[in-house]
This record gives structure tokens, C-alpha cells and sequence, in this order.
């Protein structure tokens, strides 16, 4: 991420102004909200002046008492009025700045490269957009507008407060500041714990997420014990850094509660020694007492709101970091446009490239490598010798550090990504599934294809008979990452999928029919081959049976082409290439 849990945090809530620009989109509620808290803070100001004229008038024996309870009243029913609907207004703006905030995250997470998501947790990406998301809800919707109405009641008080009695007013005045200095000491300290937790939080959920994922491999080596531990490590982790959050703010409170009130005691004692002579009326040191109390719930409350509004910062500087966040492959200002029509060649020119997560290690040294238009080309080698960064680069997913990619004869550095992927069909080894139906599944390759074409491609792929066979048919859902179907079934589904893409000149197949059986890999091949029918392909073949029909074999290791040629003679050579046929062939014969 663009910062860590470490990072120095910023002494203020400037971070908030990425929630404003959201919020300021909609004018038209914020002005009804703030309509309304601004009426709401008035007559709730003027509740204890209305007191103040039951006592002084209606007590005095010759007022109409009856007349200022119905003011009271009048004021009391404005105020309920004006609360209501300042909470619909806020939680709606709360809501829907998170709304857009969410999309606009999800937005740009869809514009950056698979690198981006090589060197930050997709489990922490989670947790932004849900915890923290929900942490500024609750702020923009609730505490915000409390924070609002608190200062503009507490401001209305205290000018209330001089009207009526300067001297004692003048008296609280002088406790202001014993109140503000602690709340902006211990509010930079309650802000850098509340970020810490809030990515104590994510490190949770990655920690979920990773053991349910893979919750056979956790139960067939017995590790329940250990991953329970792990968990309750990363969960007691969390809990050490609330109670440092929660101590800071409980500190907090006290101190202002407490010097407040004891502010305010000191003021109605001297208030009491002005009514006793004669110096102030009865209703006045009534309505004094009442707006002080206002005035110390205002401030009161505006401490434990700056705790939510600090802690509300540290989320906004983190989605902001994903706002943020620019795409390492991004098209150029006026890309070239790919030539028409599609050529299907593929050309690697001296191209060397470390991964960032690896970048002490060449994925590929030198390499350059010709696909002729409509040639089968065959990818062999040991693990780690740099097959599958072929297909990578290929699709502009990283760009080399040096050399360069070109398909069709254009640098694919100065094409569009989107253009470049548009004329590709990928079936990768690990095949993914969305939590959707089979025909959204299906349908991936080709959003537009037709019904007979979805049914088309899924026989093709000989996926026809299971497919008719689930229970909703193509409206069956998949479950997560595929979960109602076996291996075999989803590596079939992707060479459906592969299929719709019909106008895609170039062909990646990653072992394609590694999960099926013979039965199945037999009909699935008899596809491929009316799919490889005038296109570009490359396959990358761990089990080197595959490649036999191909047009040419190159032998790959360590990030370079060290053999080239076809079956038989890369096997005469006695090289690598028959080292590996050796071991599988030799393997199965045994």
C-alpha cells in the first residue's frame, strides 16, 4: 500500500476533505439537513429562555402562565420536528456517500495492473472498502451531524450565556481552554492508534479469509489448532489496540467532563451568591444553569465526537490510498490502433522482466521469440523457467524493463490494453469461477452471445451433458469459486468460455486439458482442435503428450528459449526436452 500501519500520521482531519468532495455532489440534501439543524439548534437554545419566562412572568402573579407554557411547547414540538428530519437527510448522505465511495474505489481497483494486487493484500483491500466504508458511515451520518449541532447550540449558549450574566459567562470562558488543550493533545495520539487498529482489523481478515479458503487442506493436515491460534493471535492483536484507543478516549472524557462541570459548579455557586442579593432574578440563574448545562453536554459530546472524527481521518486516508491509487499499465495519450483485420502474430524482442515481487529473480533474460500468424507453438520446460510469463506479458499485464512485446507488428506499449486483450482467448490452468450462474459464467468471453451459441460452445467443450443436467440448467448458481462443480467441469466451463471469444486471433491455452480424464480429454481435444482452426496458438504444456501436434516446441529455462524444434527432433537431441519426456513418458510406462 502507499503507506503501513508505521506511518507518521497526519496532525489533522484534513483526510476527512475526500469525504466532503463526495458529499458536496448532492446540494440539495446537505442544504435540508443543514436547514434543519440549524432550527433544531435554535429551539433547542430556546427552550431554557422559555423557563426563564415561566419563572419571571408567569410566577410573578400577573402573567399569562398558560401563554409561555404554549411558547415551551411550541418550541419543544419545532425541535422534534427539525431532529427528524435533519436524521433523515444525514443518514441518507451517509449512505450515499459511502455508496459512491465504494464504486469509486471498485472502480479504480478494476483500472490496476495484477501487480498492484501482487504487493497488496486483496484480504486488506477487502477491509477498506467494507470496515472502513462502514466506520465513515456511521461518521458522515451520525457523528457529523452531531458534531454540527453541538457546535452551533454551543455557540448559541455561550452568547446566550453573555446576554444574560457577562461576569459568570465571562467565568466559564477562562475554563475553555483547560478543555481544548487535552482534547488536541490526545487527539493525535487517539488518531494514530485508531488507524493502527483499523489495519490490526484487516490483518483478521485476511487471516479469515485465507483458512476458509482453503479449509480442506487446514482439516487433511490436522492444522485446526494452529490456524485457531493464528487466528486468536491476529484477534487479541486487535483487542490490545482498541483498549489503547479506548483508554485515550475514556481520558479523554473525563477530563473534559470533569473540568467542565466543575467549571460550571464554581459559576452557579457565584450565580447563587447574585440571586441571594439581589443582583439577579430567579429565572435567570434558572436559564443560566439550564444553557450551561447545554453548553458543557456540547462540549462533553464534541470530545468523544473528535475521537470518531479522528478515527473516521484514518479510514478516509486509507480508501483515499486506493482513490488514489494509479494503474502501472495505463494506454497512451493516442494509441496506435491495432491493424485491421487481426493478424494473430506474436513477437518477444530481447525482453527481460523481473516480477515486483521477485526482483531479484529474471522471470525473463533475453528472450525473444517469433509466433507466426496461425502457428501452434508449444511451450515446454521446468517449473520457474518463465512459460507463464509469456502469456502475462502477452496480455499487457506488466510491461517488460526492457525490449519489447509486440502483437501485430505494434509495440503493445503503444496500443490499447483494452484493444490488445480483445484479440486474446485464455484458458488458464487455475480456472476461476464466479459466484454467479452457469450462464454468466459462460457467457464471459462473450457477454453478448446468444442462447444457441452459449449451448454451442458448452457441447464443443463437451460441458453440454452436465450443464443440462444441473438443476436450473444455465441459471444454475456456481457457488463460490465453483464450488458445485469438480475440477474436470470447471476446466471445461473456461474452454467454453475461451470459445464464445470467437474473434480472437490468438489462443493461450495454459494445459488446457490438464483436469479431464481420458474420455473427456479426448472429446475436449477434438474442440480445441476446431478452436485452434486459423488461429495463433500457444500452449503451455506440462504434460509434453499435449504437444505433439504442434507446429513447433520450445524448450524453456530459467527465462530463456534453450531448445527449439519439433517432437521428434528436440527428442534426438538428447537435450532438456527429452531429459523431460523421459521422465514423463518413462513414468507412465512404469
Amino acid at each position: 500500500m502507499a503507506s503501513t500501519p508505521d506511518d507518521k500520521p497526519r496532525k489533522s482531519l484534513s483526510s476527512l476533505g475526500m469525504v466532503w468532495r463526495f458529499a458536496i455532489r448532492y446540494p440539495a440534501p446537505l442544504a435540508a439537513a443543514s436547514v434543519a439543524l440549524l432550527v433544531a439548534a435554535a429551539s433547542t437554545s430556546g427552550i431554557p429562555y422559555a423557563f426563564k419566562l415561566i419563572i419571571d412572568r408567569g410566577f410573578s402573579g400577573g402573567g399569562d402562565i398558560a401563554r409561555w407554557f404554549q411558547y415551551l411547547l411550541f418550541l419543544v414540538m419545532l425541535m422534534a420536528l427539525a431532529t427528524a428530519v435533519r436524521f433523515y437527510f444525514v443518514s441518507w448522505i451517509g449512505e450515499r456517500v459511502v455508496a459512491d465511495i465504494r464504486l469509486a474505489v471498485h472502480r479504480n481497483l478494476l483500472r490496476l495492473a495484477p501487480g498492484y494486487f501482487e504487493e497488496n493484500r486483496p484480504a486488506e483491500i477487502t477491509s477498506r472498502i467494507t470496515v472502513d466504508t462502514t466506520i465513515i458511515e456511521q461518521v458522515v451520518g451520525t457523528t457529523i451531524s452531531v458534531a454540527l449541532r453541538n457546535l452551533v447550540m454551543g455557540t448559541a449558549c455561550a452568547a446566550i450565556l453573555f446576554i444574560l450574566a457577562p461576569k459568570l459567562a465571562g467565568m466559564i470562558l477562562l475554563g475553555v481552554p483547560l478543555v481544548v488543550v487535552p482534547i488536541t493533545l490526545l487527539g493525535r495520539r487517539v488518531r494514530a492508534v485508531s488507524k493502527s487498529s483499523q489495519d490490526r482489523i484487516a490483518d483478521v481478515g485476511t487471516v479469515t479469509g485465507e483458512v476458509l479458503g482453503a479449509m480442506k487442506i487446514v482439516q487433511a493436515f490436522g492444522q485446526q489448532s494452529r490456524e485457531a491460534q493464528r487466528f486468536t493471535d491476529a484477534t487479541e492483536t486487535v483487542f490490545a489496540t482498541a483498549k489503547k484507543r479506548i483508554a485515550l478516549r475514556a481520558i479523554m472524557t473525563f477530563i473534559v467532563i470533569a473540568l467542565m462541570f466543575t467549571a460550571i459548579t464554581m459559576v452557579i455557586w457565584q450565580g447563587a451568591v447574585d440571586v441571594a442579593a439581589g443582583r439577579m432574578t430567579g429565572g435567570t440563574i434558572a436559564a443560566f444553569v439550564l444553557y450551561g448545562g447545554l453548553l458543557a453536554g456540547a462540549f462533553g459530546a464534541l470530545s468523544e465526537v473528535y475521537g470518531d472524527l479522528l478515527r473516521a481521518a484514518g479510514a478516509s486516508e486509507r480508501l483515499n490510498e486506493l482513490l488514489e491509487a494509479e494503474p502501472a499499465i495505463r494506454p497512451p495519450a493516442v494509441p496506435l490502433p491495432l491493424p485491421v483485420p487481426a493478424q494473430g502474430r506474436l513477437q518477444f524482442d530481447n525482453v527481460r522482466f523481473h516480477y515486483p515481487t521477485r526482483p531479484d529473480t529474471s522471470a525473463l533474460d533475453g528472450f525473444s521469440l517469433d509466433v507466426r500468424p496461425r502457428e501452434r507453438l508449444a511451450v515446454v520446460g521446468p517449473s520457474g523457467a518463465g512459460k507463464s510469463t509469456i502469456f502475462q506479458l502477452a496480455q499487457r499485464f506488466y510491461d517488460p524493463e526492457q525490449g519489447r512485446v509486440l502483437i501485430d507488428g505494434v509495440d503493445l506499449k503503444d496500443a490499447d490494453p483494452a484493444d490488445v486483450r480483445q484479440r486474446i482467448a485464455m484458458v488458464p490452468q487455475e480456472v476461476v469461477i464466479f459466484a454467479a450462474s452457469a450462464r454468466d459464467n459462460l457467457r464471459y468471453g462473450n457477454w453478448d452471445a446468444s442462447e444457441d451459441e452459449i449451448w454451442e460452445a458448452a457441447r464443443d467443450a463437451n460441458a453440454e451433458s452436465f450443464l443440462r443436467a444441473l438443476p436450473d440448467g444455465l441459471d444454475t448458481f456456481m457457488g463460490e469459486g465453483g464450488a458445485r462443480l469438480s475440477g474436470g467441469q470447471r476446466q471445461r466451463i473456461a474452454i467454453a468460455r475461451a470459445l464464445l471469444r470467437r474473434d480472437a486471433p490468438l489462443l493461450l491455452l495454459d494445459e488446457a486439458t490438464s483436469a479431464l480424464d481420458a474420455e473427456s480429454e479426448r472429446l475436449v481435444q477434438q474442440a480445441l482442435d476446431r478452436l485452434v482452426e486459423g488461429r495463433t496458438t500457444i500452449v503451455i504444456a506440462h504434460r509434453l503428450a499435449t504437444v505433439r501436434a504442434a507446429d513447433r516446441i520450445i524448450v524453456m529455462d530459467h527465462g530463456r528459449i534453450v531448445e527449439e524444434g519439433d517432437h521428434g527432433a528436440l527428442t534426438a537431441q538428447g537435450g532438456l526436452y527429452a531429459r523431460l519426456a523421459r521422465l514423463q513418458f518413462d513414468g507412465v510406462a512404469a
